[in-house]
């Protein structure tokens, strides 16, 4: 192994730039031009065949299969004309990972020549073998029947390979009898909810609004590993994660890697990677170093939710192979170094009319800054009333490692809103009821016109915080690196439908009682406002101070992932989802399994790695050098010689003997108390005591011993990359 570390830092220093082939003209003449888009669609369907597909995807209605063969007739003249040779129904099954089969366009007709066919049948719904895909119990294993069916509002796009070019058709996932496999139907459905309900608040204050979007800007981390290196982790290569690892004696204390000049290696792969998503009209305009060495991040536009959930996952599909391509390995872990910085994909959301209007965005006139009240304190009470569901949404593994260290949000899920819009709802809060004279100016008597116009540059940035107001958007800070936005975006676009369409019935009984409308939106809302202040916290997320006030107001502070994933199947949360359309009782199960499931694998996955690193690799190399030390003392003894240094290494031949021991003793009561666990039929039980049990008990311990026999060994021994190694060199 240490013979296999030295070969890959010598290939890592000897690295050179990898050639890279742009276009020479301007971005916005090559933007999207791998994307079956809006424009493509104008240019190559009659007019009529174009507006009915427009109309139904903004309405969501159901595609004709006449128009369903004009549309398929096009895409495939479209993407033969760009060298294509497959198509592909590319979903988002429960893996957490996308998914795709791919067929050619070429068949075989009764005359035994060969055509090229794509017909409307193929584009609008495929059956791709659901049987090994996860399901949660939802299917046995025998029932394989599963039907992929077309997203026609997310655009098919053209992948490129090597020298294979396959046309990518986004889809949802569903079982024969119609339970959503993916992560795609949820969205959408839950997007369809909280279109309906903020469409109905907008009502209050313009009756011209006819749709409103979610709209998503997901900024997503990652490290940036050489691949020799990385080939030379097994831990890194199995598990994303390297379980192992002595701090280095820089790491991030200094700051001096963040937005600082960008590597020449990692600048050409950035490049590229941009460059290949600029034409599948993914709207990357962000890349900077992050805080960590070898830590990066890029941000898109915002984009539609649904949209840029999709683009999100192309991007990292696109980024891993480009990463390849210039001899790095990407990590999407959300802690793949210890004592570093995790990895996130902060989720910027907010809401938007078809008019333009941004529903969190701050106004200087009265009446739109009540609208954006409404929306801004509905958000907050949403927020509040199902936390737990919140915090369920991200939870994993890798991010039980992440939250509440290094800059990383904690597990308790607060809302951070800046000092100024804190002094209006503490002012709101505070107003009494009041009664508008004749003549009165309306919004002044509320209080309403005092709201300043907060820009971006006047609201505060709260590191800390799980979810913050940012200007004119709310940024979930603890979503994790390799999370599919789907999940929280389903949870928070679902609790906001729920908490917008019970304002509306709310305010509807205060008219009753205070004809004048703004003043029963007002009093709904103040009576949120003292509802909701409890999850409000302007201050540092990580002191014990705040987790001692967060169990004071009643919030919770879950920092295990089963525990977590409770909130998916409470009585609560399946009344919610169930009302809202979004999953079922046998759904929400379903996931809930899945997730559990995918916990335990994880963990196991990783407790195998801690027990073969430390027991094949660290423990017969801690061996051979306390026999090199054995061999020292015993020669110099045989000559005589007594000196200080002997005694030292005597000392050292006890302390590495005595971390040899208890790895190989902690190895394997790890090792046993897994085996007891796997006997445990609940999904539920035996994740928490994969956690408790394995993970919690062991981990660390064994990693202590580990780290400490990195200090003292030779270096010319150790068979690991070292975090300086793997961080500092790219």
């Amino acid at each position: 192994m240490a013979v296999l570390r030295f070969k890959a830092i010598e290939s890592a220093q000897n690295r050179t730039s990898v050639p890279i082939n742009l276009h020479s003209e301007k971005v916005s003449e090559y933007f999207g031009i791998n994307t079956f888009s809006d424009k493509v669609m104008r240019s190559t369907l009659s007019s009529d065949i174009y507006k009915q597909v427009s109309q139904a995807i903004r309405q969501g209605s159901t595609i004709s299969n006449e128009v369903a063969d004009a549309v398929a007739s096009a895409m495939k003249s479209w993407a033969i004309g760009r060298g294509v040779t497959h198509y592909t129904h590319w979903f988002q099954p429960l893996t957490g990972t996308t998914a795709e089969k791919h067929d050619a366009f070429f068949d075989i007709d009764s005359n035994g020549e060969v055509i090229e066919k794509f017909k409307g049948s193929a584009l609008v719904q495929q059956e791709p073998d659901a049987s090994s895909f996860p399901n949660g119990g939802l299917r046995s294993t025998f029932e394989a029947r599963g039907y992929t069916a077309w997203d026609p509002s997310s655009p098919a796009f053209i992948m490129e390979s090597g020298q294979s070019k396959t046309l990518c058709i986004p889809t949802i996932f569903i079982s024969y009898t119609g339970e959503a496999l993916d992560y795609k139907t949820p969205l959408l459905r839950a997007l369809h909810a909280v279109d309906k309900a903020a469409t109905t608040v907008c009502h209050f204050f313009d009756r011209e609004v006819k749709q409103v979007q979610a709209t998503l800007g997901p900024e997503q981390e990652y490290f940036l590993v050489d691949k020799a290196l990385f080939n030379s982790r097994p831990d890194l290569v199995m598990s994303g994660r390297s379980v192992f690892g002595h701090q280095p004696a820089k790491g991030q204390q200094l700051e001096d890697h963040y937005f600082g000049s960008i590597p020449v290696r990692v600048r050409d792969f950035m490049v590229e990677f941009e460059y290949e998503a600029t034409k599948l009209g993914i709207p990357v305009r962000t890349r900077h170093n992050e805080v960590a060495p070898a830590q990066f991040e890029c941000a898109p536009t915002f984009e539609e939710a649904n949209l840029a959930v999709d683009h999100n996952l192309l991007l990292m599909d696109l980024m891993r192979q480009v990463a390849n391509k210039h001899n790095f390995e990407i990590l999407f872990h959300e802690k793949p170094f210890a004592g570093l910085n995790g990895s996130g994909k902060h989720n910027n959301w907010s809401l938007g009319t078809n008019t333009g209007v941004n529903l969190l965005g701050p106004s200087t006139k009265a009446k739109e800054n009540l609208q954006f009240l409404t929306f801004f304190i509905n958000t907050i009470k949403a927020v509040h009333d199902y936390a737990p569901l919140l915090r369920a949404s991200i939870a994993s593994a890798g991010n039980d490692y992440r939250l509440g260290a290094n800059e990383a949000p904690p597990a308790i899920i607060s809302v951070f809103i800046g000092s100024q819009l804190m002094k209006v709802l503490e002012e709101l809060e505070t107003n009494a009821s009041v009664q508008i004279g004749k003549g009165e100016n309306l919004y002044m008597k509320l209080g309403i016109d005092k709201v300043p116009p907060v820009l971006l540059d006047n609201t505060d940035r709260n590191r800390t915080s799980p979810f913050a107001f940012t200007g004119n958007k709310f940024e979930f800070r603890a979503v994790g690196s390799s999370t599919n936005c789907s999940s929280p975006m389903t949870i928070l676009n679902t609790i906001m439908a729920h908490q917008l369409n019970t304002f509306k019935d709310e305010v509807e009984e205060e008219v009753k009682k205070e004809p004048k409308r703004e003043v029963a939106i007002v009093n709904v809302l103040r009576r949120y406002v003292k509802e909701s202040k409890n999850i409000l916290f302007e201050g540092d997320n990580y002191s014990e101070d705040w987790a001692k006030e967060a169990e004071k107001r009643g919030l919770e502070n879950i920092k295990s992932t089963p525990i977590a994933l409770d909130a998916m199947i409470s009585e609560s949360t399946i009344k919610l989802f169930e009302k809202a359309g979004v999953l079922n009782k046998q759904e929400l199960h379903g996931r809930h399994e899945i997730l559990l499931e995918n916990f335990i694998k994880k963990v196991q996955i990783e407790s195998r790695m801690v027990g073969d690193l430390a027991v094949n690799h660290i423990v017969p190399t801690a061996v051979k050098y306390q026999n090199k030390l054995i061999e020292n003392v015993r020669g110099l003894k045989d000559l005589g010689i007594e000196t200080e240094s002997i005694s030292t290494m005597i000392e050292a031949i006890k302390m590495v003997s005595h971390h040899i021991s208890q790895i190989q003793k902690l190895s394997e009561e790890m090792r046993v108390a897994r085996r007891e666990i796997n006997k445990l039929e609940d999904t539920r039980e035996k994740a928490v005591a994969y956690d408790e049990k394995v993970k919690n008990a062991y981990f660390d311990s064994i990693r202590y011993h580990v780290d400490k026999l990195e200090t003292i060994i030779d270096d010319e021994d150790w068979p690991l990359a070292k975090y300086r190694e793997l961080l500092m060199i790219r």
